[in-house]
């Protein structure tokens, strides 16, 4: 393991900068809003503010106040952050991104994870966290290779605690977090010792008998992934069968970049009209940013395409079923892109022991709802052993 910073040239931020400049702008169809993608107006004005006002230095700073380091796992890069908490008796946690995400993501939940004390909780309730890029994702760099589905990612976390001395460790994701995460439980049973989701998915059992009893919520949540997966899934159409093609777009154009990512914060959260009701406008570029500035814009949505193929069914990746031997946990927030219904997640999750419905957030809770997510995932990690 050697340590890592942050150092993007200046020349690749000039670069970008002349290129959102230059870019040529698509016609619109006027009063159609956000239905059939991102608003040009809103678009151009998010793309000037990123060339003109955002302040990427003080991102890059940011993320580099905390220890990162790159190790090579299984033939492939990995950057990882690894923040200690000064409790000494601190429980290991491994937290896993997804797509468009990034480590930048749990910015303002490590504080209050390594260090409760100051931050309203009991000294009990500390974390030492790792928190790594995904293979493919950012500062991992991408892969070379093929294979590197959820399982195989599962299994370099798994090397990942190992080689960081951990011997008893909790684990927590959401997006592509939550099958990594629990194939991590899968795969390393003697030492992950709870498995904690911001996100579950849950599929209708193939009995229809499985509907009876169902109450308004649970059929609303229902008829939402019904829509969500007629409407809503041609990112994950793109990336799971053309990746490549893909890639050259995103990994020419910034505002492409920018607009495939832009639009996943306005539908994915808890947000009114704009992305910005949710989520920072600084993130969504800190965020965007590193995609481009890595350009690891093909070989992310690489996950997409090995999770689908690798594992024969895109669906089985997510659905399960999970026969775990520890405890999970879930909350479930209710703008997210995945709604799931907790009798469907029982069948799936035999251990599953802590279920938290809250009543606002969405996709991205660590940026939406740092506090509620801090506060769950303690309250989970509590009624695990020790």
């Amino acid at each position: 393991m050697r340590s890592f910073r942050i150092e993007i040239p200046q020349s690749e931020l000039d670069d970008l900068k002349q290129r959102i400049a230059s870019t040529r702008w698509p016609d619109e169809i006027p009063g159609v809003g956000w239905d059939r993608g991102v608003p040009l107006g809103y678009l151009r004005e998010l793309a000037d503010h990123w060339r003109s006002a955002y302040d990427w230095r003080a991102a890059e700073a940011r993320l580099n106040e905390y220890p990162q380091y790159v190790t090579e796992i299984d033939g492939t890069n990995v950057h990882f952050m690894h923040i200690r908490s000064p409790e000494p008796d601190a429980l290991p946690l491994i937290m896993t991104h997804g797509w468009p995400g990034t480590v930048a993501e749990f910015l303002e939940v490590i504080e209050p994870l390594t260090d409760p004390v100051k931050h309203g909780g009991e000294p009990s309730d500390a974390f030492h966290l790792v928190i790594p890029s995904i293979p493919g994702y950012a500062f991992s760099g991408p892969t070379g290779q093929v294979g590197w589905d959820t399982g195989r990612v599962a299994d370099a976390w798994k090397e990942l605690m190992r080689g960081l001395g951990y011997d008893r460790y909790a684990v927590q994701g959401g997006d592509w977090g939550m099958p990594i995460s629990l194939r991590l439980g899968l795969a390393d049973p003697e030492h992950v010792v709870g498995i904690h989701l911001n996100m579950c998915v849950t599929f209708p059992p193939p009995d229809p008998a499985a509907m009876a009893g169902l109450d308004q919520a649970d059929l609303a949540r229902l008829e939402f992934t019904a829509r969500f997966m007629q409407d809503g899934t041609g990112w994950q159409r793109i990336q799971s069968t053309r990746p490549q093609t893909l890639s050259y777009a995103l990994t020419d154009s910034p505002v492409g970049q920018l607009a495939w990512i832009a639009e996943k914060y306005k539908e994915w959260t808890d947000s009114a009209k704009v992305p910005e009701d949710a989520v920072s406008r600084d993130h969504i570029l800190t965020a965007v940013s590193i995609y481009w500035l890595t350009a690891t814009a093909g070989s992310s949505a690489q996950l997409y395409y090995e999770s689908s193929h690798m594992d024969a069914d895109f669906a089985r990746t997510w659905a399960g079923p999970w026969p775990l031997e520890m405890p999970v946990g879930v909350a479930s927030f209710p703008k997210d892109a995945v709604r799931p219904v907790r009798r469907f997640a029982e069948q799936i999750m035999p251990t599953l022991t802590h279920w938290t419905e809250f009543d606002r957030g969405g996709h991205f809770p660590a940026l939406e709802q740092p506090q509620l997510l801090v506060g769950d995932i303690r309250t989970f990690a509590r009624s695990l052993p020790r």
